[in-house]
């Protein structure tokens, strides 16, 4: 969810969606405590396919600039951070070591394919102590509208040793946010890519694209490779999110997963715990516990921080009326849900649309 504020400790005022009782129920109600501690094989409860639809229905995968570059034998490519975006990179042909700003280096070979979901500064090397270029200082060659040709061969090797494929992207979570920041700063497929089936074909097309560079195959290449990184953040979260806890941890437990399912598609609905423990049919009590065991706070205090993670990306994103805003999100007035996004975000409604989000200059090729 988002970051934990110490400022949110102030009650609910009047006319928001999260008034009521400090537990957000009446006493008492709520369905028996009927449910098992775990699921599935050996107390496993794995992502359901309509968490997993949900997650996956608000993401936004979207690439924003798209580099084919041929390398010679001796390279070292440095790729600046871009908050708020992702990096994804193929290596078509050749040999590479991605080394991440920590430097823990990973080896790649023909075939491999990286999304770098946080979008953190790292380079790819043709070895170790080779001296590194900002890849935005290379001449390129506009192939479409959101790719580029980058020839990064010395003049004395006019025959590329490894040739990659290489972007940033718009990529967003929604209301799943939480989703995002759980991610590991690096998501590899190897060659095997027993995690991800049915992502071999789609860069064995990519390969097949890059090298062969037939007509149109810069726009077809962009759009596998929005595919390809979709298909690894599926294959992420149908494993598990690597048994991470929190939200995830929330969404594989059976008693509360239902109730977080229930608020990202309807966060406008005024929720009480009572109802939200039946939509997981178990007591309101059990409920409570356990939801602000795993998440670290209530689930009312949940609801609203959804709600406000929500206004902000409308608000920012598709510049919708604040007023519309608040009535998509079950608030009476604009005042009431002015008061409750300050509360929880620091700063007004208005601001969202003044402040740029995190990468959004793009910078010239």
């Amino acid at each position: 969810m988002t970051e934990r504020l110490r400022y949110l400790t102030e009650s609910p005022g009047e006319g928001s969606p999260d008034g009521g009782s400090p537990d957000g129920g009446s006493p008492g109600g709520g369905a028996p405590d009927t449910a098992p501690a775990g699921g599935g094989p050996a107390g496993q409860f794995a992502l359901s396919s309509d968490l997993i639809s949900e997650l996956l229905t608000s993401m936004r995968l979207r690439g924003v600039r798209y580099r084919r570059v041929h390398a010679g034998p001796r390279f070292g490519l440095n790729f600046d951070a871009e908050p708020g975006r992702a990096y994804f990179h193929f290596l078509a042909v050749g040999s590479a070591v991605l080394r991440t700003e920590d430097g823990t280096r990973h080896e790649l070979s023909a075939g491999n394919a990286v999304f770098m979901p946080h979008g953190e500064s790292h380079q790819l090397l043709s070895g170790p102590d080779i001296p590194v270029r900002g890849i935005d200082s290379f001449d390129a060659v506009p192939l479409s509208n959101a790719v580029c040709d980058v020839d990064a061969c010395p003049s004395t090797n006019p025959n590329p040793s490894a040739i990659f494929f290489n972007g940033f992207m718009e990529f967003d979570l929604g209301g799943m946010q939480g989703i995002g920041r759980l991610m590991p700063d690096v998501m590899l497929v190897d060659a095997g890519g027993k995690r991800y089936p049915g992502l071999m074909p789609i860069l064995t097309s990519m390969r097949r694209e890059v090298c062969a560079g037939r007509v149109g195959f810069a726009g077809i290449l962009a759009r596998l490779a929005e595919v390809a990184a979709a298909m690894m953040v599926r294959g992420w979260i149908e494993c598990g999110c690597d048994n991470s806890s929190g939200l995830v941890a929330a969404l594989r437990d059976p008693r509360l997963a239902c109730a977080i399912l229930a608020l990202h598609r309807q966060p406008g609905h005024h929720w009480t715990v009572a109802e939200l423990a039946a939509e997981c049919n178990v007591s309101r009590s059990v409920f409570a516990d356990r939801f602000q065991t795993t998440m670290g706070m209530p689930p009312l205090r949940y609801a609203t921080e959804l709600r406000m993670l929500l206004a902000g990306q409308w608000l920012a994103q598709d510049t919708v009326p604040i007023q519309s805003v608040a009535q998509r999100l079950g608030y009476t007035s604009q005042a009431a849900f002015s008061r409750a996004f300050k509360r929880v975000t620091g700063r007004p409604p208005g601001a969202s649309r003044d402040t740029p989000r995190p990468g959004a200059a793009e910078k010239a090729d």
